[in-house]
């Protein structure tokens, strides 16, 4: 027998870790290869890792809810066959085990995955859920069976393990990890677990305190960088779209019959956005090492609030498609979302984001920047009131159909005068839309 060490795997340049959301095997379970062990949180996907090879879980390294980097040990398994000669390691562990990496190797696998979040701002039209993708094999390191060290501190009177942060938590509530009920695998103590116990032992009428799911710990974690390292400014402007709903009104039906989808504003909108961004490119770019990286693709983002958290499905070389390019592929994401059938560069790649806060009632607000693109745009609310209107005789007052779009912008790369000037492009596309367009 072999001793097999489980690694979190990669799954993107961009992702350097990832939350343990739910054991799904426990010590002692036979597995076959490619069978689920444990599903994972991060800012892109939740996944389910599966099983590198046929044998038996051995041990689970990393408790539930704990962050670890990718490429990190997670478990271990024993499996049939012999081992290949070990590289001698030093370490600071007591009984020094030694070990050898493998490079990993694909496992030709579909796995289950959900997209995830890694935006900040709510709005959108889209509901995030899960997918099918290729799922990237952990990394295996083989090594000889060596008989462990002793880990009274890593394990209650259960024998189930309780990682360092759980023991931390309890010690300095002064809790006995043996008297709180565990839902991990094999009955382990969770974080969750020990919060849980915790509140229930509050007295009525004090403060409460929630634990955020990991969903909402990567989202603020997200906010918190993009707020602390862009230097956000914001601008908004008033939009007359009386011509854009009547634009919609006209089309809705041939749009409907070429592509079986139902027209909104958004793909309207989001393609005067897309041609906007040809023109003003400081807009499509992003902040790196002190230069300026100008997009060569304008792929917009679309941020969307879902139960579970936000996501940004990305449309990609948004300024090459007709009107009923837009609205298929957008309706692509949206069923693709529904069904399960996403796929991971859906939400990859994105180099601007647009905000569809109107959806929600909102007529002014200022977004938090997705992180590290150089500025997010919202739509706000469609509303019918008096404004005044020039005219061959004069003023005149009447009812038109105004919107606020608000403009999140980097500072470093994008002054207040550029940014005004790439609103009032979007203004001016949108106010003289044609009733004849058909592109």
């Amino acid at each position: 027998m072999a001793k097999l060490t489980i690694e979190m795997p990669h799954v993107g340049e961009s992702v350097t870790e990832a939350i343990i959301g739910k054991w799904l095997v426990s010590p002692g379970d036979i597995v076959r290869r490619y069978d689920p062990l444990v599903e994972v949180i991060t800012d892109k996907v939740n996944m389910e890792v599966p099983s590198p090879q046929e044998g038996t879980i051995t041990d689970l390294l990393v408790a539930e809810d704990e962050t670890v980097q990718m490429g990190a040990p997670i478990a271990e398994m024993e499996i049939e066959g012999a081992s290949p000669e070990p590289e001698t390691a030093e370490s600071n562990e007591p009984d020094n085990v030694t070990s050898q990496s493998q490079a990993a190797q694909p496992a030709g696998r579909v796995g289950s995955m959900i997209i995830g979040a890694n935006v900040g701002p709510t709005g959108g039209e889209f509901t995030d859920t899960s997918l099918q993708t290729d799922a990237p094999t952990p990394s295996e390191t083989v090594t000889p069976s060596a008989p462990r060290r002793s880990r009274r501190r890593d394990r209650d009177d259960r024998g189930a393990r309780i990682s360092p942060v759980v023991r931390r938590l309890a010690e300095k509530h002064g809790l006995d990890v043996n008297t709180i009920p565990g839902s991990g695998a094999g009955g382990r103590v969770t974080r969750r677990d020990v919060e849980t116990y915790l509140e229930s032992q509050a007295t009525a009428g004090s403060d409460e305190l929630i634990e955020p799911t990991a969903i909402r710990r990567i989202i603020a974690e997200n906010m918190a960088r993009s707020f602390r390292e862009i230097p956000h400014a914001w601008g908004a402007i008033e939009v007359d779209v009386t011509d854009l709903v009547n634009y919609r009104r006209t089309n809705i039906d041939r749009i409907q019959n070429a592509t079986e989808h139902r027209l909104t504003y958004l793909p309207i909108i989001l393609r005067q956005i897309a041609a906007a961004l040809r023109k003003h490119r400081n807009l499509n770019s992003s902040w790196v090492d002190g230069k300026i990286q100008l997009k060569g693709a304008i792929n917009i983002g679309v941020a969307v609030a879902a139960e579970q958290g936000l996501i940004v499905p990305v449309l990609r070389n948004a300024d090459t498609l007709t009107l009923e390019e837009t609205v298929s592929e957008m309706a692509r994401i949206v069923d693709g979302a529904r069904s399960g059938k996403l796929r991971i560069d859906d939400v990859q790649g994105g180099t601007f984001t647009l905000n569809n806060t109107g959806a929600l009632g909102s007529v002014l607000g200022g977004a938090i920047i997705n992180y590290p693109q150089a500025a997010i745009l919202t739509t706000e609310s469609i509303v019918k009131r008096p404004v005044v209107i020039d005219t061959p005789n004069g003023d005149a007052i009447t009812v038109r159909s105004m919107m606020n779009m608000c403009l999140s912008f980097d500072h470093r790369i994008v002054d207040g005068a550029e940014a005004m000037a790439f609103l009032t492009d979007i203004k001016s596309r949108l106010e003289s839309i044609s009733l004849e367009d058909n592109s």
